[in-house]
């Protein structure tokens, strides 16, 4: 859908639906957001698969360092996805991220160089990793979602590699072989089982 379309829909109020050019399936209807959507905590989980994980060790704490990595890994065409900066120590810090696992080799050979630049304690890149994310508007109206996966994770065994989170998501990367396990708690911890199925998928706008 086209920005503006969205964004035009929004002020007016009015509703439309996303369907495919090639079959005629039902699609996915955009609307405005009701009250009780907001008592659904967490409305979906979705995996990743395939993600590559890089962390930059002890990047020096200086003002134009990030932009230096990023935009040369822009310039090469390849997509980052998760960030996440640890907390500063001793004027560094560890910059991790998260790209396809496609393009790790590529990535790997443009910053290794650049991490001696930087002068950064080096360079640490591993595959086999995938993204979990759980998404729901009720999240910004309810605590202890994070910790209720978390403890769901954990009690299962599955380590939590890398965390971010936004008003109404959380994206946590795991290993890939515990991906499918990981979908099938957060399903059950958060009840998405129980919901009924729709005729058509409801996003609201916004």
């Amino acid at each position: 859908m086209q920005s503006r379309a969205v964004e035009f829909a929004k002020k007016f109020g009015v509703e439309f639906e996303v369907r495919s050019s090639l079959k005629g399936d039902v699609g996915t209807i955009a609307k405005e957001e009701t009250a009780n959507m907001e008592e659904v905590v967490v409305r979906g989980v979705s995996i990743d698969r395939k993600q590559a994980k890089i962390t930059i060790d002890d990047v020096r704490d200086e003002p134009g360092i990030a932009g230096q990595i990023f935009s040369a890994i822009a310039k090469a065409n390849i997509v980052v996805d998760m960030i996440v900066q640890s907390v500063l120590k001793k004027g560094t810090t560890d910059l991790s991220f998260t790209i396809h696992e496609n393009d790790l080799e590529a990535a790997t050979k443009l910053l290794k160089p650049i991490v001696k630049q930087v002068k950064a304690a080096g360079l640490i890149t591993s595959s086999g990793v995938a993204k979990l994310s759980v998404v729901g508007i009720g999240m910004r109206s309810h605590s202890g979602v994070a910790a209720r996966l978390f403890d769901c994770l954990g009690k299962a065994g599955i380590n939590i590699q890398l965390i971010s989170t936004s008003e109404i998501k959380i994206a946590v990367v795991i290993d890939e072989a515990d991906a499918e396990r990981a979908a099938q708690l957060t399903h059950a911890e958060f009840g998405l089982a129980a919901f009924a199925p729709a005729s058509a998928a409801t996003h609201p706008l916004g």
